[in-house]
């Protein structure tokens, strides 16, 4: 069974770990997943680099921070 499973990643201010989780993600062997970053207002560089490492199974969500 090859279920979809998503990951739901909340931002706030993580440049220094965004992509180390990215990565992670990316060298799953699971491959059927969604995963969808939602940046709640970032001050720093975390939405700038989810933008340049995500691939076609990535999503971003922005808000302002609530």
């Amino acid at each position: 069974m090859n279920d979809k499973i998503s990951i739901i990643i909340p931002v706030y201010n993580a440049e220094k770990y965004i992509k180390r989780c990215i990565k992670s993600i990316k060298s799953q062997t699971y491959e059927n997943y969604e995963a969808i970053f939602i940046d709640d207002g970032s001050t720093d560089k975390s939405l700038e680099i989810i933008q340049e490492n995500i691939n076609n199974k990535m999503i971003v969500i922005t808000q302002k921070n609530k």
